[in-house]
């Protein structure tokens, strides 16, 4: 396996949405520095970075386009070069604030209503982007939990490397491992706690970013952020 390549949406740089997850994951995705992680009451240290191992390897994001390996005769410049021409043709806009929400055992910041200019953007990044997407292997899909998809996933899948798109995409900023019930109950009211200032600040959505995974299982890294341009 290669290089990989993502299209997430990042939290502005040193904004209150990027220290927050930044910190809580313990990892910083634009450096790479180790971060320490908050102190939760009923949680060893070592068990909190348990907790989160997965959100601190593909970096405090949203995701828009899911990691994909470059096809044949596509470079990362010929990917960030189309980054940017992308973000230049695309209008900023503002939602209602993020909430800490439980995705099925998963914590996550969610959209506090539906928003479809979010939904919008990642249809567009989806299907600009997917010319530099090589295809997945036949053992990239036999890692997917192929028994849980519907008909459509599994088409999706297919098409776009990836199951959850267009109607499928739910737009998330991860912050936990799948939690036993236990975990939970005691880091779902924490996380609200900590990010109740964070529920007062409307969700500005201004730039597209790329990260990538050198090696396989290799910490993700934002390498390019690309405000949108247009007015």
């Amino acid at each position: 396996m290669s290089h990989r390549y993502a299209i997430y949406y990042a939290a502005p740089p040193d904004s209150p949405l990027e220290r927050f997850g930044t910190t809580w994951l313990g990892r910083h995705h634009r450096t790479g520095e180790t971060l320490e992680q908050p102190a939760v009451p009923g949680i060893e240290p070592e068990r909190l970075r348990e907790l989160t191992t997965s959100p601190r390897r593909y970096g405090f994001h949203g995701t828009l386009k899911a990691p994909f390996r470059l096809g044949a005769e596509r470079t990362a410049a010929d990917l960030h070069a189309a980054a940017s021409a992308f973000a230049a043709t695309r209008t900023a806009f503002t939602l209602p604030p993020l909430v800490i929400a439980d995705l099925k055992g998963f914590l996550a910041f969610v959209p506090a209503e539906p928003a479809a200019a979010l939904d919008d953007l990642a249809a567009a990044c989806v299907r600009d982007f997917e010319p530099f997407r090589a295809v997945l292997t036949s053992d990239e899909i036999a890692r997917r939990p192929l028994h849980r998809l519907s008909q459509r996933q599994r088409r999706q899948l297919e098409t776009f490397g990836y199951p959850y798109v267009f109607r499928d995409f739910a737009f998330h900023m991860t912050l936990t491992e799948r939690l036993a019930d236990t975990d939970k109950a005691i880091l779902l009211p924490h996380l609200r706690t900590l990010g109740r200032r964070l529920e007062t600040e409307p969700f500005t959505v201004d730039a597209i970013a790329i990260y990538e995974e050198p090696t396989p299982g290799a910490a993700f890294r934002l390498t390019g952020h690309y405000p949108f341009q247009a007015m």
